[in-house]
């Protein structure tokens, strides 16, 4: 089964929006994953019909017997958070569930209950199946989210005979990135000509080449700066990498986010033309 994730080493550079236009292309061969669940937004664009929400948790909080309780201050001392009132109430928001309170109470009046974290969804879209989450502002272990997020668009994508699945995967470089990229069959690396880009596109490909993940490339507005175009197809060329797309600045993608489609849908110009080449190239592999 195909997994190809896109990503894009820092935010920003139109990613979702890419992702949104291959969603309309794929005519619902694909599942598409949402795995940006610290800021998930491909939804704005495929408007998905939630179907299914189950809650997520990855971690624990304390919850302290009033009743056991005898008011040591034990546990409020050794809270470096300062989580702990003193009503010997738990402060959600300063806690980090460390566990040290219920460690030291002498009572056992103490004890760590999973948390919500978040929620995961399966939804249905105009394009097909997507499955996409959300994380608890303030939530920590998005990474594992995003496995399950992953886990959940395989099994649908199995059960559905298509042909594989659609990752809108997050920016950066780190644990969710890893998590999106785990099992990924190939990934499409959105950038632009910028100097930030460049550094971010280095470190994302840095990153595939690490996990054996095959990668090519897609430079967005790519005429905004012909010098920066040019320095990364040359590091596209220097380490092996296809571009893929160079899709030109279109001020009418600007429109088309603003009325809730995506480019491929909104219009046939330049950039439009673009992304249905490159998902051309790209799709039968």
């Amino acid at each position: 089964m195909r997994q190809l994730v896109i990503l894009s080493g820092k935010g920003g550079t139109g990613k979702t929006s890419i992702t949104a236009s291959f969603a309309s292309l794929a005519a619902r061969e694909f599942v598409l994953a949402d795995c940006d669940v610290d800021a998930p937004d491909l939804h704005f664009l495929l408007q998905p019909q939630v179907q299914r929400a189950h809650e997520f948790s990855s971690s624990s909080l304390p919850e302290i017997d009033l009743a056991t309780c005898t008011a040591c201050g034990l546990c409020m001392a050794h809270c470096r958070f300062g989580a702990i009132d003193p009503g010997y109430t738990i402060d959600d928001i300063a806690c980090e569930g460390c566990g040290l309170c219920a460690h030291v109470c002498p009572e056992d009046a103490i004890a760590m209950k999973p948390a919500a974290s978040g929620y995961w969804y399966q939804s249905t879209t105009g394009q097909g199946t997507m499955v996409h989450a959300r994380l608890n502002f303030g939530e920590g272990n998005s990474g594992k989210l995003v496995t399950r997020v992953k886990e959940e668009a395989v099994r649908v994508a199995e059960e559905l005979g298509v042909r594989g699945i659609l990752v809108d995967g997050p920016p950066g470089i780190g644990c969710p990135v890893i998590a999106a990229l785990s099992g990924a069959s190939d990934a499409l690396l959105v950038t632009e000509p910028s100097i930030s880009a460049v550094h971010d596109l280095k470190r994302i490909m840095a990153v595939c080449r690490h996990f054996g993940i095959p990668a090519s490339i897609c430079i967005n507005r790519c005429d905004l700066d012909e010098e920066y175009s040019a320095i990364i197809a040359q590091l596209a060329h220097d380490t092996g990498l296809p571009v893929v797309g160079r899709i030109p600045y279109d001020e009418n993608v600007t429109w088309a986010l603003i009325g809730g489609k995506t480019i491929v849908d909104y219009d046939d110009g330049p950039a439009a033309r673009a992304i249905r080449g490159m998902w051309e190239s790209i799709s039968t592999g």
